[in-house]
């Protein structure tokens, strides 16, 4: 008899009690997938190395690694020392308490993002901000963009409308 045919099937895993710990812990899909990845393992180092086929148990512990690795965090805390302040590969600049604050109250929440309260229907995003420069700036109108290059291509766009050659690919009014 195939030593192979005593590892356990992936349901039978998932069903164990230490099986439905790990999916309560990090849901369905990621623990199906390290489950397999773990039985995968075991098949190859017993064709290769003829180890011994591991116990449902050993099974889940090399599931839980994986699950850990694949999930551990990718984003540290750093100390900027490079002497540019707003530095692009370190996550540009810090945000304030007060920045933070205000993110996490409306960040926990459902929020009027993309509603209006007014009307009970959708909204515009671009609003909030534009109401704000509005004030603070005595502008008509403005628009804020989440990069160097929108900001760049918008204002090019804004600079050359209606000047012989204009090759923008999108119009502003």
């Amino acid at each position: 008899m195939n030593s192979l045919s005593q590892l356990p099937s992936v349901d039978q895993i998932l069903t164990s009690s230490k099986g439905k710990k790990i999916e309560e812990k990090y849901g369905h899909n990621p623990v199906v997938e390290a489950i397999r990845a773990s039985l995968d393992k075991a098949r190859q180092e017993h064709l290769q190395q003829g180890a011994a086929v591991p116990d449902l148990e050993s099974i889940l512990i090399t599931a839980e690694d994986l699950l850990s690795s694949w999930l551990k965090p990718t984003l540290f805390q750093v100390l900027n020392a490079t002497g540019v302040i707003v530095h692009t590969n370190l996550g540009r600049a810090p945000l304030s308490e007060g920045a933070l604050e205000a993110v996490g109250e409306v960040g926990s929440n459902y929020s009027t993002l993309e509603y209006d309260l007014e009307s009970g229907g959708r909204g515009s995003r671009l609003i909030h901000a534009e109401s704000l420069f509005q004030q603070l700036l005595g502008v008509e109108s403005a628009l804020v963009v989440n990069n160097n290059a929108s900001a760049v291509l918008l204002m090019l766009t804004v600079l050359t409308r209606g000047k012989k050659g204009d090759y923008l690919p999108i119009p502003v009014s």
